[in-house]
This record gives structure tokens, C-alpha cells and sequence, in this order.
């Protein structure tokens, strides 16, 4: 059983920034690609970013390229997404997300089976 638990949301104004951290509860963490994603009210839940098992692959959504940065410390279970240069269109809840041992760095959100319950992040203008 996987356990995610999100923290480091809050409101911050445009051009700000704010790291996340999402703590995972499992054995042999370093094993599991994680992913970042984030819902906005109205809106389906999106990609933001991954990184894979061993860290040495990433992906990132166009619009927060040059802004986010995902990062894993597999001695602390952890894995973090630093957002700067804030935008109001990133709003959103954010959500932690992880993929079956060894699985390779998805963007789609059907190919993670494990999820956070997720972190508030207000952008304001």
C-alpha cells in the first residue's frame, strides 16, 4: 500500500513562489516514478510534471516549463515540485501522484495508481 501525503500549498502572490513536498509511505520508494498534477475548479485534472525511479528522466507540461522543477530525495520518501515565477492561471489543487514499481515517466493521469489528498495552491494577481 502506497500512502501520499502533499504539504507546502498556500496563497502567494504572482511572481511568487512555493515548494511542495509530497511524503510517500512505502517501502523501497526509490523504485516508484512519481508524478505532480493539479485541478482547477471546472476544469479536469491535468499533468505538471514527473520524474522517474531513478531520477534521471523528467517531463513537464508546456505551460510550466522554465517555471517548475520536480526533484526526488529517495532517502526522505520525498518528492518535490519548486514552482516559481507563479501565475494566477496556476491556481489550482495539486496532487502527488505515483506509478506501479519500475514504470517508466506518463504524462496521463489513468497510468498513476497511487494519489495524495492533494494541497491548495492560490496564485493571486
Amino acid at each position: 500500500q502506497v500512502q501520499l501525503v502533499e504539504s507546502g500549498g498556500g496563497l502567494v502572490q504572482a511572481g511568487g513562489s512555493l515548494r511542495l513536498s509530497c511524503a510517500a509511505s512505502v517501502r523501497s520508494f526509490s523504485i516508484y516514478t512519481m508524478g505532480w498534477f493539479r485541478q482547477a475548479p471546472g476544469k479536469e485534472r491535468e499533468f505538471v510534471a514527473a520524474i522517474s525511479w531513478r531520477g534521471r528522466a523528467n517531463d513537464y507540461a508546456d505551460s510550466v516549463k522554465g517555471r517548475f522543477t520536480i526533484s526526488r530525495d529517495n532517502a526522505k520518501n520525498t518528492v518535490y515540485l519548486q514552482m516559481n515565477s507563479l501565475k494566477p492561471e496556476d491556481t489550482a489543487v495539486y496532487y502527488c501522484a505515483g506509478r506501479v514499481p519500475l514504470a517508466p515517466v506518463s504524462s496521463k493521469k489513468d497510468d498513476y495508481s497511487y494519489w495524495g489528498q492533494g494541497t491548495q495552491v492560490t496564485v493571486s494577481s
